[in-house]
């Protein structure tokens, strides 16, 4: 089955014997990777989650935060370059701002020439050429950034202004939205011969009211390879639920199975 036939994931013949494909993500405004601690059952044993964790977090919290694309480059291009570099198909996933995380470094690789992802899955986010409201309130107050964020259910019942979870979450909330109008800027910039030539996968929340499954179809215009649309239950957040590691562990096994059937051996090495 190739990627965009628009039918469901099958995933053919037994892969039993093979590696596990690394699923590389990258998570929402405000978040470490905990989101994706409870993945490991869903994904199986064929497809193997790597959350990557940017600084000014949990374990690197010590660390100075990323708010440009340079930057945020330079902290991530060495897992995909060099000896660390992938020696086989890979896929990446991002949620919200992690989506134009994934998108930005895919889009880095193939402009340096390096191999680039066998699956781009974004989730979350509207395409770059489209309204983000979270990331377009970046530059707006903490009070109405707050209303914001809690009219999606983003700030616990708890939380009052100046309390822990206002001091503890809001920098970092706001440095990543700064992260992801960066992002979203530099992404409108031309790609040279076009739109990226990977294969494209954009998850909806059925009931997200910030990437409505009609807005996230707008990522068809951002790649010239084969594009699928899903939509998942759940609001913003349904990086939290089952059914999206679900279709990830189905669509990664079908890109693995496409890249080794269109990419000689030895090409990843």
């Amino acid at each position: 089955m190739i990627l965009g036939s628009g039918e469901l994931f099958e995933e053919g013949r037994d892969m039993a014997d093979e590696q596990p494909v690394a699923l590389h993500c990258f998570a929402h405004a405000g978040a470490g990777v905990s989101s994706f601690y409870g993945w490991p059952a869903d994904l199986g044993d064929q497809v193997r989650a790597v959350p990557h964790l940017l600084p000014g977090r949990e374990g690197r919290r010590r660390e100075e935060r990323v708010t440009g694309r340079e930057a945020l480059l330079a902290d991530l291009m060495g897992h995909f370059t060099g000896e660390q570099g992938p020696s086989a198909p890979y896929v990446l996933y991002g949620h919200s701002l992690g989506a134009m995380v994934a998108y930005t470094l895919t889009r880095a690789l193939y402009e340096a020439g390096l191999p680039t992802p066998a699956l781009l899955a974004v989730g979350a986010c509207p395409p770059p050429d489209a309204a983000s409201d979270l990331s377009d309130a970046c530059r707006e107050s903490d009070e109405e950034l707050l209303r914001m964020l809690g009219d999606v259910g983003a700030v616990p019942a708890n939380a009052t202004a100046g309390g822990f979870w206002h001091r503890a979450v809001m920098p970092v909330l706001r440095d990543d939205l700064t992260l992801a109008d960066a992002l979203r800027v530099a992404a409108r910039v031309p790609l040279a011969g076009g739109p990226l030539p990977v294969p494209l996968l954009a998850v909806a929340g059925a009931d997200d009211p910030l990437a409505q499954p009609e807005v996230m179809a707008g990522w068809r215009r951002w790649s010239t390879g084969p594009v699928i649309t899903r939509t998942v239950p759940g609001d913003h957040f349904f990086v939290r639920g089952h059914e999206l590691p679900r279709l990830l562990r189905r669509a990664c096994l079908v890109a693995r199975r496409t890249a080794d059937d269109r990419t000689p051996a030895g090409a990843l090495a």
